[in-house]
């Protein structure tokens, strides 16, 4: 499974991943950096393969418009990132396996969404 970690996340959500084996990428290591448009994110996470992994709700109306990239929304609010890496510890192997089915699936503070 690859990932692309939008810039307003922590860098080390993709270095942890990676640690896990996943292929995940940051914004960081795009060409433009942080100051890739949403248009090149995406672009790049179709090309790819990649599921967005973002707060961004733009991501959200794209997908609903096009259906694509894949999705994952972090709907958390503003916490910690040591909060935010913990819910995806905790949550990984769900997310995994909802992408099995779905491609935009919602991870809230108590609650994993998945979207049809």
């Amino acid at each position: 499974m690859k990932f692309l970690i939008d810039a307003q996340l922590p860098r080390r959500i993709a270095f942890k991943l990676k640690s896990l084996g996943y292929d995940a990428i940051h914004t960081l290591d795009l060409p433009n950096q942080n100051y890739s448009s949403d248009r090149q994110v995406m672009q790049r996470a179709i090309l790819d393969g990649r599921i967005v992994v973002t707060k961004d709700d733009d991501f959200v109306q794209n997908y609903l418009l096009k259906g694509e990239p894949a999705l994952l929304l972090i709907a958390t609010g503003n916490i910690r990132n040591t909060e935010l890496e913990q819910l995806l510890d905790n949550n990984l192997n769900k997310i995994i396996s909802a992408f099995a089915n779905a491609h935009y699936v919602e991870m809230t503070k108590d609650d994993l969404i998945v979207h049809q």
